[in-house]
């Protein structure tokens, strides 16, 4: 498990999740913060081969945009460049390579949250 880190859990309960009540509007907060935050496009690689994506391990993509699909608490899309297409992907396969700060910290919050 992650070790706890008292600022991101602050940043998370106090600026993604506020007002929050139930799992849909905590989704709703997560598709928002990333929505907002994440400067498009940006460099990201395929840190974990997933079942519903074709990306492998390694693999270097352009993230292009965060699609207005159904949000989940255990589930985040974004859309990447792959081969001449668009489609979405889950976030939790992708680390940002070439980004901003913002959208590194962005995608570091969701994959702590995930991994707690």
């Amino acid at each position: 498990m992650t070790e706890r880190d008292e600022d991101r859990d602050q940043r998370i309960e106090m600026e993604i999740i506020v007002d929050a009540y139930t799992q849909d509007e905590q989704a709703m907060g997560w598709h928002i913060y990333l929505a907002e935050t994440m400067d498009f496009p940006f460099d990201a690689r395929c840190i974990e081969q997933q079942e519903i994506s074709p990306l492998e391990e390694g693999e270097t993509v352009r993230v292009v945009d965060k699609p207005s699909s159904e949000p989940s608490l255990r589930q985040q899309f974004v859309t990447i460049e792959w081969n001449g297409r668009e489609f979405g992907v889950p976030l939790s396969q992708l680390e940002p390579v070439e980004a901003s700060a913002d959208t590194e910290q962005a995608v570091a919050d969701w994959h702590y949250w995930l991994e707690r």
